[in-house]
């Protein structure tokens, strides 16, 4: 069948070569030839015999980690600072992602649609990261600055992930509804509202995972939890303590995608 195709292709452009597809690679090819010269990476230096042996000394002075009943007691404490944290930014992204989906989509016509559009495209541009740092100088260190970085990025995302499933919705149902009497919001919440409903929680589970490994990296800039923890253990050259906290992330993250992935799996088969 391939084959066929191929050459159908073949025959339609003369037995001729693509020549756009092969100036492509060849300029794809050529940044990444120039990347690599441009980085000027010691390769020989970096797997050189004693840059091994010192990467295999850091490594080995992870082990064995702390696990002290005090210091797990302090990594559980932190784990739960930073699902808080993204569990509560998403919430509140959820929320205000709704609200400017409506506006974005296009249902108050043309001047709302691209005012909620330019805002919710100059929320998910900016990094959490940097979000983080404009956070905690407005509300200083602390869970607070990092929930509403993670919050007002995430707002972004799920507003235009949102506008984008109402404007693919079919709109003969709820014309339907309106023509037989029904008020607008009557129409648009037993109409529209049920046929984006699962793949808006979908959506709002993935971001969900997202921002739990976003929100240990946030505590890098003081935004609390587990990577705030972290990062004063690191600069400490406490290793036994860092890898505490490495392995709660994980079982943190691992967590996480488990009970998404189970949820997403129930919610596919009732809405196809």
């Amino acid at each position: 069948m391939t084959s066929m195709a191929s050459r159908r292709d073949d025959e339609r452009n003369g037995g001729r070569p693509c020549l756009s597809c092969i100036a492509l690679a060849l300029t794809l090819l050529a940044a990444v030839v120039a990347s690599f010269a441009y980085l000027a990476v010691d390769y020989a230096q970096l797997f050189s015999g004693e840059s091994m042996r010192l990467m295999a000394k850091f490594v080995r002075e992870f082990y064995p980690p702390d696990l002290s009943a005090g210091f797990i007691a302090k990594a559980a404490w932190g784990a739960l600072q930073t699902f808080a944290v993204a569990a509560v930014g998403t919430l509140l992204a959820i929320a205000a992602g709704g609200v400017l989906a409506l506006p974005a989509a296009g249902r108050f016509g043309l001047a709302p649609r691209l005012a909620a559009r330019l805002v919710l495209n100059f929320l998910r541009s900016v990094p959490e990261l940097v979000w983080a740092a404009l956070m905690v100088i407005a509300a200083g260190l602390g869970p607070f600055a990092g929930t509403l970085a993670l919050a007002l990025h995430t707002t972004g995302v799920l507003g235009r992930l949102y506008a984008e499933s109402l404007e693919n919705v079919p709109e003969p149902p709820e014309r339907a509804l309106r023509e037989t009497g029904s008020g607008r919001i009557s129409a648009f919440a037993y109409a529209t509202l049920p046929l984006v409903t699962a793949q808006g929680v979908a959506y709002a589970l993935y971001r969900l995972e997202m921002n739990i490994r976003m929100a240990a990296v946030l505590g890098f800039v003081g935004a609390g939890g587990l990577g705030q923890l972290l990062y004063f253990h690191l600069s400490l050259f406490q290793e036994a303590q860092s890898a505490t906290l490495l392995i709660a992330m994980l079982l943190l993250v691992f967590a996480v995608d488990t009970l998404s992935a189970a949820i997403r799996t129930r919610l596919a088969p009732a809405h196809g």
